[in-house]
């Protein structure tokens, strides 16, 4: 994977500035932007983040990354919080998608939480929150890297009813240990013919996999990034 160095650009909105890590290839030529959400632990300069950036920069693709408001609090004060509610969140990822959406083909998604939310923002339950609308129109794609299907070990509190109707081409990235969803679970739901699932071998949620597998974590993150690599490049096409 290349290891190029990310920018960090400060956006000023109306009433904040937010800073957001973009990492693009070394060429600085690009065939779309992935803007990539944190998962509910980690902010967006976590190692696994990063790891997928740069391989995405590697091939071809512009990476902005950002951190949900909770997160930017934590950064601030350094106290830890949980994330902040569904609405919260999809009116923050509605503006990150409202100012790069002009500036070329989006993809959007995240880790874990981020790319559950990237999914709601293409659907009609994001009409569900105040000030946010369906994004449908300004995205490509909609990629979720360890979908957080359901809480470990309450499967029947499922998360995944509206990827039976979502329009936009969706890939899901899942560790095939993922406790939030493991193979053999995921296999057994239904979705939309716009959902296309792809396993990274004995993963777990951050698609590392166990040392007697065989597998690697560096060889799980690669295949993740060609992966999505290769589903942008074709969402872009489209």
């Amino acid at each position: 994977m290349s290891h190029s160095p990310w920018l960090i650009l400060v956006i000023a909105y109306e009433r904040e500035s937010v800073e957001y890590l973009i990492t693009t290839p070394e060429n600085g030529q690009f065939a779309a932007t992935f803007l990539f959400a944190h998962g509910a632990g980690a902010g967006m300069d976590h190692a696994f983040m990063t790891a997928v950036a740069q391989g995405l920069a590697a091939e071809g693709i512009r990476v902005v990354r950002f951190d949900f408001p909770y997160m930017v609090k934590r950064r601030e004060d350094g106290k830890k919080r949980p994330p902040d509610r569904q609405p919260k969140l999809l009116v923050d990822f509605q503006r990150h998608i409202d100012h790069f959406s002009p500036q070329g083909p989006l993809v959007i998604g995240g880790k874990s939480m981020g790319g559950r939310m990237a999914s709601l923002m293409v659907t009609e339950a994001a009409a569900s929150a105040p000030d946010v609308h369906n994004c449908q129109d300004k995205v490509c794609g909609v990629a979720c890297l360890g979908f957080p299907f359901h809480p470990p070990g309450k499967p029947e509190n499922f998360r995944g009813d509206h990827l039976k109707t979502i329009a936009v081409p969706t890939l899901i990235l899942q560790g095939e240990r993922d406790t939030f969803g493991t193979r053999s679970e995921v296999e057994g739901w239904s979705y939309a013919d716009t959902v296309t699932l792809s396993f990274l071998p004995d993963g777990d949620h951050s698609f590392k996999p166990r040392k007697v597998s065989g597998f690697s974590e560096a060889g799980n993150l690669a295949q993740a990034v060609d992966v999505l690599a290769r589903f942008i490049r074709q969402c872009v096409s489209n």
